[in-house]
Parts: structure tokens; sequence; C-alpha cells
């Protein structure tokens, strides 16, 4: 096994320098990201912005715009949808904060007032924003319990989950909480966690191509170790994944790959892999997973199901099942057999999530899985040792445990390919955009040497790219040099190409039809506007309906409940299990005298119990 540093690592934006030209690019309404100016404008007024969840469409933001519109004081509002933000202009002699922010959560959304932009740029008070996995939700009431969980570890600033997607989104201060003490906190609910990528710019995760060996493992591990502002590193062998975590004022994403592959003398190709195409990945093999288990128990329940329904009719066979093999029948070992295989095999990950789940004193539907196949087990097996003891033969039910697990893993695997399909769209966003860039490397004069393809995902605010006519524009920015038509229609949906030429802002994913580009890039990673329409994907998929809240609240509440003393609950339990016990007893005795006489005898005691 190669040798590696195991340490965590998460997929960031690309570090690079300021972005100094942002502001050369044309101002789009849609992702409008509002001029710096101070708190106070002129004449009295004052300007504030405020975030604003739950917007999906044109029409939702047209809808907060007339709710702040109509408030007496509101001079001037303006929305965009993409950042989630309201600019609003007021005169604070007539209206207050508050008020705008109930205007716009009477409209239906919840907002929140943000502080008075910084000059560093940063999020307030050092906060991050990081993305979790959260496996082993099955339900509102799991992802409240996640949630709820998270909200309460010190540091956390806003936690949202989502159930369709199983990704959880985490404001934390990193001076507090960490994402490991997050990861860990989630599992300890008894639910699957892991890191995927946060608004931190010093970690990054490559893909090498040219390790074969134990020796060029322990080659690229002497390149790291000679890199300076590599901080920490893990490579696995078997993956070809390799996690860095660096100083960002030191080094950046594209100087490590340059470092790696001159370190190397080419003999490595590092590529730098997406944070959705990991997500991805983890869902096909999600997916497989279950499909696999599912397939497994299916072809293993079939022959008991067989040997249940089929086999009595058929005389040769059913013999054969009936024939005596030491101290149990043909048939009863072959369903011992077969149901043990399912049970703690295939059903081994029911109990590994509810032992999670019970040691952090919560249950989940893995625990009511294992707890009703284990009973149906547990007593068939009682009663095939009591048959052999006594002679009594009674009936047994391991085709019940056999037939629940397979449904149950029927019912995940259906559940994995309804999350593959809600991620669809995203992974056909990312897919806009270009996998490599031609970069134009320049002497101190100006003059353009040479020209190197590097990953998109490599692009700096500031570096010249080469756009060659049929390709993609892989980043926003401003053309400095040639003439071309562009077709734009991936964010403004008007099929007829837009003349460009030197000055005019480009969209990165939009296609160059005719001529050759040389572009400036300007806004890079999560700046650009296909990152922003992915992160308004994203926040309407992990938002919820009003409606969806209450239904949430009533799930919660009806749990509550049944968990309680509440006497109507109670007698329901009490009078449901009474008619499973008559019923059982009616099984057991032939005489119905008897079996009446003692009826009655339980009516009479369960009515005692019933007032008590």
């Amino acid at each position: 096994m190669a040798p590696s540093r195991s340490r965590d690592v998460q997929l960031t934006s690309i570090a690079g320098a300021e972005d100094d030209d942002a502001g050369d690019l044309e101002e789009v309404r849609l992702l409008d990201s509002y001029d710096s100016r101070d708190g106070i404008d002129d004449g009295g007024m004052r300007r504030i912005q405020v975030r604003v969840t739950g917007m999906t469409c044109a029409a939702c933001s047209t809808s907060v715009e007339s709710a702040l519109c109509a408030v007496d004081g509101v001079i001037t509002a303006s929305v965009a949808l993409l950042q989630n933000k309201a600019d609003v202009v007021f005169n604070p002699a007539l209206v207050k904060d508050e008020d705008i922010k109930n205007a716009i959560e009477d409209a239906g959304f919840e907002a929140e007032i943000l502080p008075e932009p910084s000059t560093t740029g940063k999020m307030p008070h050092g906060t991050l924003v990081g993305q979790f996995i959260i496996g082993g939700m099955t339900c509102a009431a799991c992802v409240n319990s996640v949630e709820g969980i998270l909200r309460d570890l010190p540091g956390i600033k806003r936690a949202v989950v989502a159930l369709a997607t199983s990704l959880g989104e985490v404001e934390y201060d990193p001076s507090v909480i960490g994402k490991d003490d997050i990861v860990n906190a989630i599992e300890d609910a008894g639910f699957e966690g892991s890191f995927v990528q946060s608004s931190e710019q010093d970690k990054v995760v490559f893909e090498v191509v040219g390790v074969y060996s134990l020796i060029d493992t322990q080659v690229l591990e002497g390149v790291l170790g000679s890199i300076k502002g590599v901080r920490q590193f893990r490579f696995d062998q078997i993956s070809g994944q390799l996690d860095i975590v660096f100083d960002p004022e030191v080094l950046s994403p594209r100087y490590l790959v340059d470092g790696i592959e001159g370190g190397s003398n080419g003999k490595f190709k590092l590529r730098v892999r997406n944070p959705y195409t990991r997500m991805a990945s983890k869902d096909v093999e999600e997916s497989s997973t279950m499909f696999r288990l599912f397939m497994s128990s299916l072809l293993l329940s079939i022959p008991l199901f067989f040997m249940k329904l089929v086999c009595p009719h058929i005389p040769m066979i059913y013999s054969l099942l009936l024939r005596r093999c030491g101290p149990f029948l043909m048939g009863d070992w072959l369903k011992w057999g077969l149901v043990s295989i399912i049970q703690f095999v295939i059903g081994k990950r029911f109990y590994i999530a509810a032992t999670r789940a019970l040691k952090n004193g919560s249950t989940n539907m893995d625990v009511l899985v294992a707890v009703g196949t284990t009973a149906s087990y547990a007593y068939s097996v009682c009663a095939l040792l009591y048959g052999a003891l006594t002679g009594f033969r009674a009936p047994v039910y391991f085709e019940t445990s056999a037939m629940l697990i397979t449904f149950v893993l029927l019912g995940k695997y259906l559940e994995c390919l309804a999350k593959g399909k809600t991620s669809d769209a995203i992974k056909k966003l990312v897919e806009l955009a270009p996998a490599t860039a031609l970069l134009i490397i320049k002497d101190k004069g100006g003059r353009s040497i040479e020209e190197k393809e590097i990953d998109s995902l490599l692009i700096q605010p500031g570096d010249m790219l080469k756009v060659l006519p049929g390709t993609k524009i892989p980043a926003d920015g401003i053309v400095t040099w040639g003439s071309s038509y562009v077709n734009e229609s991936m964010v403004t949906g008007e099929a007829v190409p837009v003349q460009k030429e030197v000055n005019a802002s480009v969209i990165g994913g939009t296609i160059n039809l005719h001529g050759v580009l040389h572009i400036q890039a300007t806004k890079v990673g999560s700046d650009t506007v296909l990152s922003q329409i992915i992160s308004l994907v994203e926040t309407a998929q992990m938002s919820k309906a009003p409606i969806q809240k209450f239904a949430d609240y009533v799930s919660i509440l009806a749990l509550e409940l049944h968990h309680s003393n509440f006497p109507l609950f109670q007698i329901i339990i009490k009078l449901f299990l009474f008619c499973q016990y008559a019923y059982a007893l009616s099984q057991i005795f032939p005489d119905k005298t008897l079996f009446i006489s003692l009826l009655s005898w339980l009516y009479k005691g369960g009515m005692t119990m019933l007032c008590s």
C-alpha cells in the first residue's frame, strides 16, 4: 500500500489576485453586485442591503420589489435574483430597517438585514460557508434533527439541509469550530457526513496521472515537501486523488500544478477536480451500491418466496423440503441459511446506522428496520429450536424479514435515482463551462511569447486568454483584442449572436462563433455568472416552501404526541394491542367456549387498564 499522509482536505475556489477589473464588466441586472456606497446617501436618504431567501424566478424578484416600493418612505428598491439581495434606498425619518424586513417577509420570503459593506470584501466576522454531504436521511424529521444539531453547535451561524440532494449548507466561524467537528457532529447523530467544499481559499483537490508505483509515490511526496507553502497533503494511489492544504498568501493552485509537473520533469499530470463532479460520482457510486444490494437480496428472497407459496403445490419438491436433516427439516435449513445472509450481510448497513442513532439517543428508519427484521428473525430461530427440543413445530417467519429488507433496499435504490435526477440540473450547468483554456504568456515588455493550455479552474483574475472560433469562453472578462460574434443564449435566451469588440464584456460558458478573441479574465470561480446561476439552483433546491415547513411542523408534533403520555394516543395504542392479543388467542385455543371465557376475562382487565 502506498504511503500517505491522512488528512482531510476540501476543494475550494481558486486563489488568485484581487479582482481589480471587476468593475469593468457591464452590469448585469440579474447579477447586480451593487455599488459600494456609504450607508447615508445625499439628502439624508439611507441605503441598506437585505438578503432575501426563497426567490426562485424573476416573478419572485418582481414581487419583492413591488412589496418594497409599496412601503411609505422607500425611494427605490432593486433586487438581484442570483445574489439573493435587495438594495433599498429609503427615508429613515419615515421607515425603519425592521419595516423593510417585515415587508419582505409579508410577501412570503425570508429577509435578513446585511451589515454595512466592508472594505476588505470578506464575510462578516470571518465566517465561512461550507457544503456537506449528509447520508442516511429518510424524512423531514431527519432533516430537522440534523439542522437542530448543527445550529446548536458553537460557532454555527446558519445551517440549512436539503433532503432531495442530501446536502447541508453551514455558515460557521472557523476560529470556533472546524469542518471536522461539523462532520463528527453529523456522524454522532447517526448519519453519514462528508465535506464537499467551502468559501475558504486554501485547499484544492487534484487528479494525478503518472503515478504507477511506490517509487512514483515517493517522488511525488518529495516534490510536495520541497514546495514552500504546502501545509498538508494526502495522496490515494488507487483513485489517483491528491488533496493539498496550502498557504494562499504564498501559493496558488496554478503554481502548485507548475511546481509538481516541473519537479517531476513532466512525468506527472495534474487536473483540478470539480466539487460538483465529485458529488455526481458519489451519487452514481451510491446508486450502484444500492442496486447491487437490492439485487442480491432479491435473488436470495425469491427461493424463500418459492418455498412458501409454490412448493406446497409441487409434491415432489415439497417432499424434499419436508425431509428431516438432523434436528430440522431440509426446508428450515435452507430458509435459515438464506435469511441469515440477507439479515447480517446485506442488511449490515441497517445495524450500523441504527447503532449510531441509538448511541446519540435518537431513532430513525434504520432503527425501525433493524428492530423489526431482528424480531422476525429471532422469533423464527427460537421457534425452530423450540420445535427441535419439544417436537412441537411452530410456524416461522423467515421470509418476512427477508422481504422487508428487500423492499426497503428497493426504496433506497429508487431514492438514489430520484436524488440523481435532482442533481442533473446542476451537472448540466457545470458541463457548460469548458474544461481547459488557452493561457497567453507575455514577457516583461507585454509581448506574447507562448500559449499554454491550462485547466479552466486554474484561471486567475487578470489572465490573458485566447478564445478560438467554435470554442467556449472559459471565464468572465473583457475583450482586449479581436472581433467576433458570441452566442449568449445560455444566459439571455436570445438566439441571435452578439457582436463583441475591444472593451466588450463576455460571459464564461458562452460560445465564440467566428473570429479569434483575446480576453482578460475579470471574474473567476464563484464570482462568474455561471457559478451564480448554479448557486441559484442550489438555493432553490435547499429552500422550503411555507406549506412544506408547516407539514414538517405537523409531522414533528405528531411524533412528539406519539412519544408523550397524551391520553388519546395511549388509548388507541392499548386498544390496538388488546385486539392483537385477542386474535392471537383465537388462533391458539381450538375450543371456542374456552376462548370466549378467557376473552371476557381479558375484556374486564382491559377496561381497567384503559381507565387507569
